[in-house]
């Protein structure tokens, strides 16, 4: 057997492999589970370029923003898309990373990048703090109504059986 027909029978074996593979549906189960790399490897290479002194640190504005994003897909693809319900204000906090990182990075630090990311932190939070309280609000308040009731029924029973110990 002579080495072109080893090495042709090698590829045809794994040409063999890949596609049954692919109409096993192995490709399109991880494409459809790790799409979201495609948007966190160009956040992640845009930090190694930086990093490696090659783009200026205004590059690190896309980078957070997309490496934010690829983790807010991620968890979406793993544990359901109605999640984005509550997790849309890390859309606004992506950017608030990427100000934040080109902030701190930058020599000459500029400040309106430091005060546009704090804004926007604080709006995302306030965001995040709306959609629990949306969500979890009615939870809170029927603790709250239990509590007050719990209080009123056995707190003054409690408090008049402190008072006559007191006698």
């Amino acid at each position: 057997m002579s080495r072109n027909q080893y090495s042709v029978g090698i590829l045809m074996l794994i040409a063999g492999i890949v596609i049954l593979l692919g109409k096993l549906g192995l490709f399109s189960f991880i494409g459809s589970v790790f799409w979201p790399l495609i948007v966190l490897i160009p956040g992640v290479l845009l930090h190694v370029l930086y990093f490696g002194r090659i783009l200026p640190a205004i590059a690190l504005i896309p980078g957070g923003m997309l490496s934010t994003y690829a983790l807010v897909f991620l968890y979406c693809n793993l544990f359901g898309w109605q999640s984005l319900q509550y997790l849309w204000p890390f859309f606004i906090l992506g950017v608030a990373v990427g100000l934040y990182e080109y902030y701190m990075f930058e020599l000459t630090r500029p400040h309106g990048a430091q005060v546009a990311a704090i804004v926007l932190a604080a709006a995302a939070a306030v965001c995040i703090g709306f959609m629990l309280l949306w969500s979890w609000g009615i939870y809170l308040i029927a603790a709250a109504l239990i509590a007050a009731g719990a209080w009123m029924v056995f707190g003054r029973r409690l408090g008049l059986q402190r008072r006559s110990f007191r006698r």
